[in-house]
């Protein structure tokens, strides 16, 4: 008995279906979660603030700084334990015998350069600490991406200034580069810090990714300590700084440039 052409169509139709449909769920599957990357910076000051940071549970990354007593001992114990490490350099206008200013001659620069990246052990590259008068800078921006080329570090402009051409010369110079997105707390209250964190989330939603910056206030490190573990079940996949190098691939976000070129 013949199958009538109603039937037929019907069973092809739903026989289609049957094998669309897993192939819609596999493509939803491989779609890219929205990253989110971590840094905290003014590491070296204090131990006990320091372990907490160590102890995050994923690939947090530490910004060190040079002068502080506690540099050489954190930036080993991160490595060990397989955090990144980074050199948070000194700029104008902060002081100090590692500090970047305007008025200071490249062989200068250059000898402060190298005597953090000493006192820094295993810093796989660096961001400014301050920097707001200096990261304006385009001769010393465009030498200090150069060198970072050369010694196969990557940069993080910190975004302290509007006027910053730090990103644009890490962009020009080929550099492996990130721009931050979000201080978590520039307010320290804890209130201030779990706002700033659900601006993060919502803009990894947004945008695709987001790069923080965070300080080792008490209420910084409570606030992730309690949301960290969280970020999977958000749907938010925590990377570390050089896979979201790779992800963004030196490209500006929006707030910092159009067509990912930076401002």
């Amino acid at each position: 008995m013949s199958i009538p052409g109603w039937a037929a169509g019907l069973a092809l139709f739903m026989m289609l279906s049957s094998q669309a449909t897993p192939a819609r769920e596999a493509t939803a599957e491989q779609a890219p979660r929205p990253r989110l990357t971590l840094v905290i910076d003014d590491l070296g000051q204090n131990p006990a603030r320091d372990r907490r940071v160590l102890q995050l549970p994923g690939p947090v990354a530490l910004a060190i700084l040079p002068d502080t007593r506690h540099a050489a001992d954190l930036a080993e114990q991160a490595h060990r334990t397989g955090k990144t490490v980074m050199l948070h350099m000194p700029m104008a206008p902060a002081q100090g015998r590692f500090a970047w200013h305007p008025a200071l001659p490249p062989d200068e620069l250059a000898r402060r350069l190298d005597a953090a990246l000493a006192a820094v052990p295993h810093a796989s590259g660096l961001n400014n600490h301050m920097g707001s008068a200096m990261t304006d800078q385009p001769q010393a921006m465009a030498w200090l991406m150069d060198e970072l080329q050369r010694r196969h570090l990557f940069f993080l402009d910190s975004r302290t200034s509007a006027r910053t051409v730090a990103a644009a010369s890490a962009q020009r110079a080929a550099l492996a580069s990130l721009s931050r997105d979000i201080f978590l707390d520039d307010d320290p209250s804890p209130e201030a810090v779990a706002e700033r964190w659900r601006a993060a989330i919502a803009l990894a939603r947004q945008q695709g990714s987001v790069v923080l910056i965070g300080h080792p206030h008490a209420s910084t490190l409570a606030v992730l300590e309690r949301e960290l573990p969280r970020l999977a079940a958000l749907g938010i996949e925590w990377v570390d700084i050089e896979q979201m190098i790779a992800a963004r691939s030196n490209r500006a976000m929006a707030a910092h440039g159009r067509g990912g070129i930076y401002r």
